[in-house]
């Protein structure tokens, strides 16, 4: 009986795995088509252009709209509907943040569209049509993931898991056109840079990216064409962060809620003053370094030398302040007891999953300059920089993920049982009981100076009748309530509670640290301030197309894992 009742449930949850297989897989085969489809356009493939490329995004961008559509609309009207959700997934802070890369990259697609109608006499009809389904695009997908990242689905659950996972593939797919498109950008000026360090001997082929025509108004086309790659960095990380969440949704369909999810926790500003004005500084100084860099790069080989000196020498200093920071809170944590939230959770799991993943890109290219400084035969005197600073970022990565994955699986504290069943009472002229605001008011003596009332505490008896007894009744009521007022300010749990706000308060200030230099650390890659392109000792030991190769596969990740850890360190400010 018992192999009968249970056979239906067992059964019944083989259609569903094999839905969330088939789903994936073609989520992948999907995405390695359009993988293949990018690379043979980069390496100029014979028979592919580049309208091929867009042609094949602009469909899969039509089908995810139209997927859209019809679970808004089904959403309509099924409104009334009470639904599960999970409260992990989407959290406000995410939405905002997405949704200001969103407004960026429409500013983006305007560029573009700009752009093409410059130059529309030689471009394909492709690179006019692609800004403006991106952005009709862009738009309703912010709007649903406004409305719907939370949603737990239930119904129609094989064909939502196609046209989820169809998203995340869709969004990655033009992550990756958005990072190569700007990849080889930086490739024509890192080959310039090298050449002012001497790194003349280096030769390779670079593409002509300028259209073969002439443009209607020029300075507009300078604005355009320039302004274009400025703005890569904010779509780079629009898409990544939309194609996470939507993976979110994609785990969460037909999943089963447990109802006791965790409360909403407000960002506060309060008690992180040490950790914001230290973390602006840094954020400050790095974009004094980046503008800096950037205007003496590739002017002469000593104004690019002490270009790198400095932004290494930088580099080094924030490092190990970071490096510092993690290891205090990791001490602060062994030192507290508290257990850890193992419960099913899609979006922390993931959210651990990429911070490890994408530390490996900024890993393999340290590893790389580590290998480099070693065996080079010539050694200028700014790559020694190189070496601290590449030991550095492996270092403070592997803490700050451990700070970081340790502090979004930790229970939130518990309020003390004490705490929660202390009660006040007063003894008032009028011989009524009546409840204090707090029991704060009895440590800060607050409530002894009310006007005639004595608190006490109400625990098992009754701490004072009405006034009705004799004066020596009324003064050894008084001298009882004294000595318990006496004996509330020596509370052990008290004690324990202050150092518990302290540690606390420690901790806040190190997130909240620890999220403006992360921010800091994604602004130099982010807006081609990028040594291991410039340093030039990588390409001589390694070979000039080998190094690019490992470059450009490894800082998006890098690039990525910066924006991650600060959105995971803001929610673990917020959680703390």
């Amino acid at each position: 009986m018992e192999k009968a009742a249970g056979f239906p449930s067992v059964g019944g949850s083989y259609p569903q795995k094999n839905a969330e297989i088939l789903s994936s897989q073609y989520g992948i085969n999907l995405f390695l088509a359009g993988l293949l489809l990018t690379f043979a356009w980069a390496v100029h493939a014979v028979g592919i252009s580049k309208s091929h490329l867009l042609s094949y995004l602009i469909t899969l961008m039509l089908i995810q709209l139209l997927w859209m559509l019809w679970y808004l609309c089904r959403s309509c009207t099924q409104r009334r509907l009470i639904r599960d959700k999970d409260t992990h997934a989407g959290a406000r802070w995410l939405k905002c943040g997405i949704t200001l890369f969103a407004v960026i990259t429409l500013f983006l697609d305007s560029f573009k569209i700009g752009y093409y109608i410059d130059f529309s006499n030689c471009l394909s009809p492709t690179e006019g049509i692609f800004p403006v389904t991106h952005a009709v695009h862009t738009i309703l997908q912010v709007y649903f993931l406004w409305c719907h990242a939370k949603d737990i689905i239930q119904s129609f659950k094989t064909l939502e898991r196609f046209g989820v996972i169809h998203s995340v593939f869709t969004n990655l797919l033009l992550w990756t056109n958005g990072v190569l498109t700007e990849s080889k950008h930086q490739l024509n000026e890192h080959k310039e840079r090298l050449i002012t360090l001497g790194f003349g001997n280096i030769t390779i082929v670079l593409d002509d990216h300028a259209p073969q025509c002439n443009c209607t108004t020029t300075t507009l086309c300078s604005i355009f064409s320039q302004g274009i790659y400025y703005l890569y960095p904010f779509n780079i990380e629009y898409h990544i962060l939309a194609s996470t969440m939507l993976y979110v949704l994609w785990k969460n369909i037909g999943r089963k809620v447990e109802h006791h999810q965790q409360h909403k926790t407000p960002f506060k500003f309060h008690g992180i003053t040490i950790g914001m004005i230290c973390g602006l500084i840094v954020l400050t100084s790095t974009i004094a370094i980046v503008v800096v860099y950037l205007i003496q790069i590739g002017r002469s080989k000593i104004k690019s030398e002490l270009a790198l000196t400095m932004f290494y020498l930088h580099a080094i200093f924030v490092l190990a302040l970071m490096c510092t920071a993690g290891i205090v809170a990791l001490l602060i944590y062994r030192l507290e007891d508290r257990s850890l939230d193992n419960s099913k959770n899609p979006a922390r799991k993931l959210d651990a999953e990429l911070l490890v993943g994408t530390a490996a890109g900024s890993w393999l290219l340290s590893w790389g300059s580590i290998l480099a400084i070693i065996c080079a035969q010539a050694h200028p005197k700014y790559t020694w920089y190189n070496l601290p600073y590449s030991i550095l970022v492996i270092i403070e990565k592997y803490i700050q993920n451990l700070f970081i994955i340790e502090s979004i699986h930790r229970e939130q504290e518990k309020v003390n049982d004490d705490i929660k069943t202390l009660r006040i009472v007063t003894i008032s002229r009028g011989s009524t009981l009546s409840l204090t605001p707090s029991y704060k008011e009895i440590y800060n003596g607050r409530a002894a100076r009310d006007s005639r009332e004595v608190p006490c505490l109400y625990k098992d008896s009754i701490c004072g009748r009405e006034n009705g007894g004799g004066g020596g009744a009324k003064e050894e009521t008084s001298q009882e309530n004294r000595s318990v007022m006496r004996s509330a300010s020596d509370f052990s749990f008290y004690s324990r509670n202050s150092v518990t706000n302290n540690k606390r308060r420690v901790l806040k200030n190190i997130a909240a640290f620890l999220f403006l230099c992360n921010l800091s650390l994604w602004i130099p890659p982010a807006f081609g301030c990028r040594p291991e392109y410039d340093n030039g000792l990588e390409e001589v030991v390694f070979g000039f197309e080998p190094w690019i190769i490992v470059v450009n596969l490894a800082m998006p990740f890098s690039i990525f894992y910066r924006m991650h850890s600060a959105a995971s360190l803001f929610e673990v400010n917020c959680k703390t």
